[in-house]
């Protein structure tokens, strides 16, 4: 037999029965042989029912927080543990003794990894995708973005979640001021200096002005093996030898060759750049739920290719702003205005950079019923979040994803307010 106490800890009762006979006893005319049954239970622990429900909740939970917001006066954790950094830091100090080169591998040696090259293309493709899929469906669905803070809604009317943050919200109580937004409040544009040799000289704040500024996500397709005529990179063909954190053979300075202009290459930068891609300029998709369903698909496939590139290719972003390089080292532009940027002369905090910092998921507050009452902050417990890709492509009529349906939070009842205060 079987109990499950509280704890969800299962127990099992074994019985063992053992019979005990004793001498004739005489009852009555006639003797009669006697025996008394003992009985001993034990407890036996099985602590797999417990994990396997732990397990199954991990793999569906029914709701999700989002990920804590950084304070500014903080720099970033690193992604990687302190203690192997320092332990990475002193095994390269000892062979730099030892005046033994640094093994490296590619893409770290300055040639490409081949195996990437298909991925690299494939995302470059997802990403033209989703820009022309977003720059259409904002004709369908409506985007608000505050002047007075960077917080946006998606939805037909904006919400009246009180939680402004910009400069003279105390004067309006913290509500947002809405007017209509655009592209770059969905998809927040990050931009990186273009290199044509990575390995070759840093740009500096004098410098700044000679290299072009292009989405993050483009230079990296372009280091891992993307070839675009008005971006040139080197490629090359000899690996780079390194003696600790000095480069003893980069295989000399080429110059940069002029990029070639042409129309197709015009039309090629209208395709991989936001700026370009307005509302308005686009017309509105046939089928709405279809063209949503693939810059669905577009988004979720250029954040899973981005972090695999990453695995390999090194992207650094600063510990104080939203500054990101790709790159092995980070540019000495002093243009970091956070928190003590006095202390660093305006220089970047470089440490190596994860997906969100690539592709910020820009979380906006998920509408269950787009032609229901707007969002109150009353019941702002209630309410789950997403990122702006998913809650446009959502609501114009895309199947929400699995991983992104406990932060929506889509099993919980939106109660009225007199159910909210009764609630516990």
């Amino acid at each position: 037999m079987a109990i499950l106490n509280s704890k969800g800890v299962s127990f099992s009762l074994i019985g063992m029965d053992r019979t005990r006979t004793h001498n004739f006893v005489k009852l009555g005319s006639q003797p009669q042989r006697v025996t008394w049954a003992a009985s001993r239970t034990c407890c036996e622990h099985s602590p797999g029912t417990s994990s396997k429900r732990h397990e199954r909740y991990q793999r569906q939970p029914q709701n999700a927080d989002l990920p804590e917001l950084h304070p500014k006066k903080k720099k970033k954790p690193f992604p990687v543990p302190i203690k192997k950094m320092l332990q990475a830091s002193r095994r390269d100090k000892r062979l730099a003794q030892m005046r033994i080169e640094k093994p490296l591998e590619p893409p770290k040696n300055g040639l490409v990894v081949p195996e990437l090259i298909p991925l690299a293309y494939e995302v470059l493709d997802n990403w033209k995708v989703l820009i022309r899929g977003l720059s259409q469906l904002l004709n369908v669905v409506t985007v608000y973005g505050c002047r007075r803070c960077p917080i946006i809604h998606v939805g037909p009317v904006g919400h009246q979640i009180q939680d402004c943050y910009g400069t003279g919200s105390q004067h309006q109580n913290s509500h947002h001021s809405w007017v209509r937004g655009s592209i770059n409040d969905v998809l927040v544009p990050i931009e990186s200096y273009h290199l044509f040799d990575p390995f070759g000289w840093r740009v500096k704040h004098e410098t700044r002005f000679d290299y072009d500024r292009i989405p993050a996500i483009v230079e990296l397709c372009i280091q891992a093996g993307v070839d675009l005529p008005q971006y040139p990179s080197r490629r090359r063909i000899a690996p780079i030898r390194m003696i600790g954190k000095k480069v003893i053979d980069r295989g000399g300075f080429v110059d940069e060759p002029k990029p070639h202009c042409s129309e197709d290459c015009i039309s090629l930068l209208a395709e991989l750049d936001t700026f370009n891609n307005q509302q308005g300029q686009s017309s509105t998709p046939s089928n709405v739920k279809e063209f949503a369903e693939r810059t669905l698909q577009a988004y979720l496939k250029v954040r899973q290719g981005v972090k695999q590139l990453m695995r390999k290719y090194t992207v650094k972003a600063c510990g104080y702003c939203s500054e990101v390089h790709v790159g092995p080292w980070g540019h000495n532009v002093k243009l970091c205005g956070a928190f003590k940027h006095q202390w660093r002369d305006g220089k970047h905090g470089w440490q190596d950079a994860v997906v969100d910092e690539v592709v910020p998921p820009n979380y906006v507050w998920h509408v269950h019923d787009p032609n229901g009452p707007p969002l109150r902050s009353s019941l702002r417990s209630f309410y789950g979040k997403a990122p702006a890709v998913v809650e446009l492509c959502v609501q114009a009529g895309a199947e929400i994803p699995e991983e992104y349906r406990p932060m929506m939070r889509t099993d919980v009842v939106i109660p009225d307010s007199g159910e909210a205060r009764m609630a516990a």
